[in-house]
């Protein structure tokens, strides 16, 4: 079926009778093909489908503006409870290493007192242990590193020094500072000595 251009799509051709006679006709029907009732205009249809988007666009709108609210309410709400997190985040950690300070103020206190160097020296050992103890149980862990090949990102390399065995060529010898790992991240590189 070939269609008929309108005389809109066709300005520059004169229109036809027929034609003519057509568009009065189809003026007197609305959408759906049926004659439209008497004192109904086109303005009315425009009107009303008119009314209908800007129902549609007002609700648009009111969805976009909840969503918009609500999605700035949540982004508060995770900073602050971010916030929240950081500041009392350690407060658990704080509250295990209270005792091992208390420890410490003992020891202060016993070896300002006392003369006897074996029990401050005891006292001080059970501390250090504490303290490993505790480092332990949150999950930091000392690097072993004594007779390893240095790994430039693993370990600091402070100085290095000439050894006569060459199986600790490029190894590590000594290390002037341990490093540590927390879940097995490195916090801490150690620095140590080279073989060469």
């Amino acid at each position: 079926m070939v269609k008929k251009k309108s005389h809109e799509e066709r300005h520059d051709e004169p229109m036809s009778a027929s034609e003519a006679q057509e568009n009065r006709e189809t003026e007197g029907t609305d959408m759906d093909g049926q004659s439209a009732p008497e004192g109904s205009t086109e303005p009315a249809r425009n009107n009303r489908a008119e009314e209908n988007l800007l129902g549609k666009l007002t609700e648009m709108q009111d969805r976009y503006l909840r969503l918009s609210a609500e999605f700035d309410n949540y982004r508060k709400r995770t900073l602050r409870e971010k916030i929240e997190l950081t500041q009392s985040g350690g407060e658990e950690v704080i509250k295990k290493l209270l005792p091992i300070v208390d420890d410490f103020d003992r020891a202060m206190t016993s070896m300002r007192t006392t003369d006897d160097c074996g029990a401050i020296k005891t006292g001080l050992e059970l501390i250090y242990t504490k303290v490993s103890e505790f480092l332990r149980n949150n999950g930091v862990k000392e690097m072993e590193v004594i007779n390893e090949p240095f790994d430039s990102d693993m370990h600091e390399a402070v100085t290095s020094i000439t050894v006569q065995d060459d199986d600790r060529k490029g190894k590590i010898i000594e290390v002037t500072q341990k490093g540590y790992s927390l879940n097995d991240k490195v916090i801490r590189f150690p620095k140590v000595i080279v073989g060469e």
